[in-house]
């Protein structure tokens, strides 16, 4: 029998980005599900808030087969455990983006031995893109539209 695999892909996802979505369609050639775990991250002060993040999250996946969202409030590890996954994907962009993911990754292992964490990275045309980058566009009224998934873009606009 043919065991189903599952990962975890977790961020703020505010807003989800072209980025988001490549990383997202990797780890999909990997495993047969993949749940994108929403973090309330009330300490960063999202310009989105959870429900709407899920509702983009939502529209921009709608025709990717064996994506879920959930939202959490905890440790990534908590919520591994509670849905009994074990597989935690993680987007690498640059040097910095893999000395802070590598600290989490040991963190995380050290809370659960069965926690695995992927690095995956985007493609070139999408090594740049970050939320923080498109948050600072919607701010000052700038084209963003380039780093989302079209489907979103009105969304993204009434939600800010």
């Amino acid at each position: 029998m043919a065991k189903n695999k599952k990962a975890i892909y977790s961020g703020t996802f505010d807003p989800i980005t072209n980025g988001h979505i490549d990383i997202l369609k990797r780890a999909l050639k990997v495993y047969d599900e993949v749940i994108l775990a929403v973090a309330t991250s009330a300490a960063k002060q999202p310009m989105f808030n959870i429900n709407t993040r899920l509702k983009i999250i939502q529209e921009a996946t709608k025709d990717i087969k064996g994506v879920s969202a959930k939202s959490f409030d905890s440790l990534i590890v908590d919520f591994a455990q509670k849905e009994n996954v074990y597989s935690i994907i993680r987007g690498l962009r640059t040097t910095t983006d893999f000395e802070y993911e590598l600290q989490m990754s040991y963190a995380n292992h050290s809370l659960d031995a069965e926690i695995d964490t992927i690095f995956l990275m985007p493609a070139l045309e999408n090594a740049f893109v970050s939320s923080s980058i498109v948050r600072e566009l919607i701010r000052f009224e700038g084209d963003f539209s380039h780093l989302v998934p079209h489907e979103v873009i009105d969304l993204i606009k009434k939600g800010n």
